[in-house]
């Protein structure tokens, strides 16, 4: 039987750059993580491919989701609904892969809940002006909704305290090799390995 992977999730405040972020360390050799794609109600931006980016769904598809347990975990953010599909994730961690969550704050903490031993990681920008002209570049908002964001992106920095690690997106690459550090460095923390071995020194008496 495969040893369970480990849940890595990388969260922070929209427009900061998760998706980015994360598609410089899936395009980088060496990368054996499985990614978890979101499911959104929010309307597909150009250049984003449904089954690829997000599954795109209409609100109801979301709301049966909900109602049937589909979910690992969901939000309403901005007049929409993000979330994660439980069944993919649960079947990549038992297949002993290790599996990349991309998601929104409210959502991981729903995650910390229900998989306390996962790595969250906390995506910040360098400040809240940088931010602002980050969703104002994207060009996909209008005033109203980016004055909305920048609402909640306060809120959401305040809840940096409820993770394991913060790394600042100030330039991509480095924000990529500081977060794939962070995991290497994980997989050998005590409470990660010590029950391997326990397991083998229970064998060896036998």
């Amino acid at each position: 039987m495969s040893k369970r992977g480990m849940l890595i999730v990388l969260s922070g405040p929209s427009g900061v750059g998760k998706g980015t972020v994360r598609k410089e360390i899936f395009s980088q050799p060496g990368n054996n993580f499985d990614y978890s794609i979101s499911m959104t109600t929010r309307k597909m931006r150009p250049g984003e491919v449904n089954g690829k980016d997000y599954f795109f769904v209409s609100k109801e598809e979301f709301e049966n989701e909900i109602e049937t347990g589909g979910m690992l975990e969901y939000a309403q953010y901005v007049d929409n609904y993000y979330g994660t599909p439980l069944k993919y994730v649960n079947e990549m961690l038992d297949a002993g892969k290790d599996v990349f969550l991309e998601i929104e704050v409210k959502g991981a903490m729903q995650v910390r809940e229900k998989v306390p031993d996962g790595l969250f990681i906390f995506l910040t920008p360098p400040d809240l002006m940088e931010l602002r002209q980050r969703i104002v570049h994207r060009g996909t908002d209008d005033l109203e909704t980016i004055n909305k964001r920048m609402h909640q992106a306060v809120a959401e920095i305040e809840m940096m305290q409820n993770y394991d690690y913060a790394v600042v997106n100030d330039e991509v690459p480095v924000a990529a090799e500081k977060i794939k550090t962070i995991i290497r460095a994980e997989r050998w923390r005590v409470k990660r390995f010590l029950p391997d071995y326990k397991k083998q020194l229970g064998d060896a008496l036998k």
